[in-house]
C-alpha cells in the first residue's frame, strides 16, 4: 500500500478514532501495510463507530502478515503515530532536540506496555516483557526477548506476539497482535512463561484504571524513552517468570 493512500485512509478516521498509538513492527493485524489498515488499529478496546467496534482480542482484526521469530530472539518493537512521515516509518527516526520539530504523538503521558505470546489465537497470554512510565514512544525501539526455552508455535492463525498498553492520562486500554511463526531448537525442556498480562478498562475487567506515566503530558510530547534497567531486563528475558 502506498503511503499516500495510507495517509488518506488515516485522515478519514483520525478524528473518529482519536489518533492514538499503534505497534508498527512487528506488523500487527489491521496495522500499517495490511489491507485492513484504516486508522482504527490506533483506537482503544471498546471504541465504536458506525462501521466497526474495536474488540477483544486483537481489535477483532483478521490474521495479517506473518513475522518469522525464533526462540531466544530479541525483538525490537517499534511504534507508529499517525503523524509520522513515510521516511520515519521506513527507518527508525532520530529524535530532534527541538520539540517543535518532533512529529506529534498522542502518547497520553506514556504508561505501561506489556508484551506477551499467545499460542491459541488470543485466548491465553504468556507475559514476556514490560516497560513502564514512558511507553510507547515512536522515537525509540523497545527490545523484548523471546525466551530461549519456549516451545515452537507454527500453527496457522494461532501464534501471536501481543502488545498491550494502559495509558497514563486516559483510562483506555490498547491491544495489537502480530501473527508470528515461532521456531525453536529441538530438544531440551520447553516451557511457557506463567506471568499474567494486565487487562483493564474493557468488558468485565476493572474500570477507570490508569498507569503511572513519565510526566510528559501535552500535544505531541515525546518522553525520555525506555529506562536502561528495564531495557537490560527485557533483553535478558527477566520478565518471563515460571
Amino acid at each position: 500500500m502506498k503511503f499516500t493512500t495510507v495517509v488518506a485512509l488515516t485522515a478519514s478516521y483520525v478524528a473518529v478514532a482519536s489518533a492514538h498509538m499503534a505497534m508498527l513492527r512487528p506488523i500487527p493485524r489491521g496495522g500499517y501495510e495490511t489491507p485492513q489498515y484504516n486508522g482504527r488499529v490506533h483506537a482503544f478496546l471498546g471504541f465504536k463507530d458506525k462501521k466497526y467496534t474495536v474488540r477483544f482480542p486483537c481489535g477483532g482484526y483478521a490474521p495479517g502478515p506473518v513475522t518469522q521469530m525464533k526462540a531466544g530472539d530479541v525483538i525490537d518493537v517499534r511504534f507508529q503515530s499517525t503523524d509520522m512521515s513515510d521516511s520515519d516509518i521506513k527507518k527508525q527516526p532520530t529524535k530532534p532536540k527541538d520539540p517543535k520539530k518532533q512529529f506529534d504523538q498522542p502518547r497520553h503521558g506514556g504508561g505501561t506496555c506489556e508484551f506477551s505470546l499467545s499460542y491459541d489465537n488470543g485466548q491465553t497470554f504468556h507475559l514476556i516483557g514490560r516497560y513502564t512510565k514512558s511507553c510507547p514512544d515512536a522515537y525509540f525501539k523497545w527490545p523484548v526477548k523471546i525466551p530461549a526455552d519456549v516451545p515452537e508455535c507454527t500453527s496457522k492463525n494461532k501464534c501471536l506476539f501481543v502488545w498491550t498498553w494502559l495509558a497514563s492520562t486516559l483510562d483506555q486500554f490498547y491491544m495489537n497482535c502480530a501473527d508470528i511463526n515461532l521456531t525453536a531448537p529441538k530438544g531440551g525442556k520447553k516451557r511457557l512463561p506463567q506471568g499474567k498480562v494486565t487487562f483493564v478498562d474493557f468488558g468485565n475487567y476493572k474500570k477507570n484504571q490508569k498507569a503511572p506515566g513519565d510526566g510528559t503530558v501535552g500535544k505531541g510530547v515525546s518522553g525520555p524513552g525506555p529506562n536502561s534497567s528495564e531495557v537490560k531486563k527485557n533483553k535478558s528475558g527477566g520478565f518471563s517468570t515460571y
